[in-house]
């Protein structure tokens, strides 16, 4: 099924960017673009998007946060992924609260938008994995919740109950595995286990939670 995207963002760079990435994606497509929510309101009526992905700054007096909380209000069958160069906690929680489906920093890998637009639209991502507070360093490039999937898998847990530790579908494990796999450079859970080992991460994952992926419940 293909994939109908609004996309608004007031930088001409990031907007350009955003659409390249995506036409590379089977069956997403761009199909309207705006430079601020008003005009993003108004193209949603009129282009009936799967998706609509919104610059959380967008300038004017219909912000991006007010765009988001818009609509989700005029227009329900619109999936709504809020982008932001500043991904710390205070923004997502901000993002959510005004109705957001999921949230990407501005800082994704662009193999993964398309995919994660994919996951709004199936139900099966609330919270996008990159969202992270600013700053912090990742080791070897895996965000915190690929790291807690990781110690998870090193640990011996299937994907169904990392899913139960984690608070996400098992399906949004898969999709965390993929990335981990892709980052170390390793074949399947068993040498990711291996790096894991090696690298001392294995520990009790039964504290491991990701504290905002709870808003989009």
């Amino acid at each position: 099924m293909g994939v109908r995207v609004l996309v608004a963002d007031s930088h001409r760079l990031t907007m350009e960017a955003v659409k390249s990435h995506l036409s590379s994606e089977d069956g997403t497509r761009v199909v309207a673009e705006a430079r601020s929510g008003r005009q993003a309101l108004a193209l949603v009526a009129r282009a009936n998007p799967d998706v609509a992905l919104i610059d959380m700054n967008l300038p004017g007096e219909v912000d991006g946060l007010t765009c988001v909380e818009r609509i989700r209000r005029n227009f329900p069958k619109t999936k709504v992924v809020v982008m932001s160069a500043s991904a710390d906690e205070a923004s997502v929680r901000a993002a959510f609260r005004r109705g957001a489906h999921a949230f990407i920093s501005q800082a994704v890998d662009p193999r993964d938008l398309g995919p994660a637009l994919r996951q709004t639209i199936q139900g099966t991502v609330f919270l996008a994995p990159w969202a992270h507070d600013e700053g912090e360093e990742w080791l070897e490039g895996l965000t915190k919740r690929e790291l807690a999937v990781l110690k998870a898998v090193a640990a011996g847990l299937p994907n169904r109950d990392i899913g139960k530790r984690l608070w996400v579908t098992e399906h949004t494990v898969k999709f965390h595995l993929t990335n981990i796999f892709r980052k170390l450079d390793v074949a399947n859970r068993t040498e990711a286990a291996r790096w894991a080992h090696r690298h001392g991460l294995v520990q009790d994952v039964t504290s491991e939670h990701v504290a905002v992926e709870g808003l989009a419940v």
